[in-house]
């Protein structure tokens, strides 16, 4: 499979903006892979496509406010910086990339806040992942992380062409975001409310959920066209032994178990047993879904329509058949379905 079979025609006004109104007040396509069918529903109507004892397992990690703005040391060049991931709490190091990377070397100061109440030392800048910086404050950790959210925003990708405004701390979270260490938001599920999770859990659908705290993989363009050679990036995940138990147990009883994004499927490939049974697991993936691929535990999907050349999109397409999600993409676009992470939804059963 190549990267420039990826390509497709977005129009920029189907890139979604702005979250809707209300979480489930959004188009929901069905796609039944058995009978090649396109549906199209809203998505409140999800929970009348699962039955009792079939399973939604969600990603509970919780998006950080990872975008920082600063100042460099000398000459005030303004410096974005954006937070990847913590390395180390007591001596204050995180994995960030800058921009413009061509401005920062080691030993440059960086300055955050009006009041420069922030400042950061680079003291890498050979890794991979960007720079490493040491942020410099004395003070209680718990104090060091209230200033330094107080000082981040939230993480909107950067095809939404606005300001991040205050409704964004809220709606690019999902409702049951527990852990946090994410700095790109697991879209799919940001249209499950508190009434629909009621609805599903009356049906007699199970809850399950796994955590994987989306990082540079999330982030990183593929920038070669033999999809074989792209490496993503590390990340972190963990499913605890109830997780595994309630998949398990719906998977012997061939029930549903539908993930909910490609975040979320990502996770559930990457620690199967040579039974097909999911084990527990706390650590790390790299796993990059492509067409062709062979599942071994969810078999259904909720997903957002994703951007061209996105590995989210390979993934979608690893699941549904590249042919059929390429006939499914061109309805959205002529039916206006929103892209995007504050766009419509895609179910596959």
């Amino acid at each position: 499979m190549k990267l420039s079979k990826f390509k497709f025609d977005l129009p920029e006004k189907l890139i979604a903006q702005n979250p809707s109104e209300y979480r489930d007040d959004c188009k929901l396509m069905v796609l039944n892979r058995k009978n090649h069918t396109i549906e199209h529903k809203q998505f409140v109507d999800i929970a009348k496509c699962f039955d009792d004892g079939d399973v939604m397992v969600f990603n509970n990690t919780k998006v950080i406010p990872a975008r920082l703005y600063g100042n460099k040391e000398k000459t005030g060049a303004k410096i974005e910086v954006f937070l990847l991931r913590e390395l180390n709490k007591e001596m204050r190091f995180w994995d960030v990339l800058v921009d413009p990377a061509r401005k920062i070397r080691i030993g440059n100061k960086l300055y955050f806040g009006d009041d420069d109440s922030l400042v950061a030392e680079v003291i890498d800048n050979t890794t991979s992942r960007g720079r490493t910086l040491r942020f410099l404050f004395d003070g209680q950790y718990d104090d060091f992380k209230k200033l330094l959210y107080g000082l981040g925003e939230t993480p909107l990708p950067k095809y939404i062409h606005r300001p991040v405004e205050p409704i964004d701390q809220e709606r690019y979270q999902t409702i049951y975001a527990k852990y946090e260490g994410a700095v790109a938001g697991p879209a799919a599920g940001f249209h499950f409310n508190k009434n629909l999770l009621k609805r599903l859990e009356i049906v007699g659908v199970n809850f399950a959920e796994i955590t994987l705290h989306m990082g540079l993989g999330h982030l990183r363009s593929v920038d070669v066209e033999d999809l074989t050679k792209h490496k993503m990036d590390s990340e972190q995940i963990l499913i605890d032994e109830n997780c595994a138990n309630i998949v398990n147990k719906a998977k012997a009883e061939e029930k549903r178990v539908c993930a909910v994004g490609i975040t979320t499927l990502r996770t559930l490939e990457s620690s199967v047993s040579a039974t097909g049974t999911l084990k527990p697991y706390d650590g790390w993936t790299n796993k990059f879904i492509f067409p062709p691929y062979e599942f071994s535990v969810p078999n259904s999907l909720v997903t957002n329509f994703h951007q061209p050349y996105s590995t989210m999109l390979m993934s979608t397409a690893a699941f549904v058949g590249f042919d059929f999600l390429m006939e499914a993409y061109n309805e959205a676009v002529k039916k206006k379905y929103m892209f995007g992470d504050y766009g419509d939804a895609m179910l596959i059963l």
